[in-house]
């Protein structure tokens, strides 16, 4: 368990872990919500960006014929595996940043 408190009154990382479980919702809730903690600020809009990114690459997917669905299909297989990953490295504290998204979402959580 972490021993830092996210301005909600949650430890960081099952507020952290929130905004992956319940991507969007989630997300937007602490990114509304939370006031001083940057490691929560920062998986809530890595989960905002990611979830968007994915959505992006669904609907592009279905416009491309035959190769559309398989790579929909892939789309969504990853999408659950890096859902997964984020989930358990946010419970354990850590700042797992994805390429581009993450660095934004740093970007983004330094700014507010």
């Amino acid at each position: 368990m972490s021993v830092y408190k996210s301005s909600t009154g949650m430890d960081e990382n099952i507020a952290a872990v929130l905004c992956y479980l319940f991507a969007f919702v989630g997300a937007l809730a602490f990114v509304l919500l939370e006031k001083k903690s940057r490691f929560v600020l920062f998986h809530a809009l890595q989960s905002i960006f990611l979830f968007v990114a994915l959505m992006i690459g669904h609907v592009l997917a279905g416009l491309i014929p035959l190769l559309g669905p398989p790579l929909a299909s892939l789309l969504t297989l990853a999408g659950i595996v890096l859902w997964i990953v984020l989930i358990i490295h946010a419970g354990q504290g850590k700042w797992l940043k994805l390429p581009w998204m993450g660095d934004l979402a740093l970007h983004q959580a330094r700014q507010l």
